[in-house]
């Protein structure tokens, strides 16, 4: 499991797919997620601004990242 530390008091979803390198860009990210594969907290989420706070947890092809403060 990766974990992203937040420097703000969140992070949005592309970025943080991107800080994780489980995508090469901005622009794949925003096709992953349109496309339905990344869920956050369990739930399908199709908002590439979606902001990531403490405790929520990303899931991407077998992938999961845990954000902390």
């Amino acid at each position: 499991m990766e974990t992203i530390k937040l420097r703000d008091d969140y992070i949005k979803l592309g970025q943080a797919l991107k800080a994780a390198n489980l995508v090469e860009s901005g622009v794949d990210a925003k096709f992953v997620i349109q496309d339905g594969l990344v869920k956050v907290n369990g739930e399908v989420v199709l908002q590439r601004g979606k902001k990531l706070y403490d405790g929520d947890m990303v899931e991407f092809e077998g992938n999961q990242i845990r954000i902390v403060k």
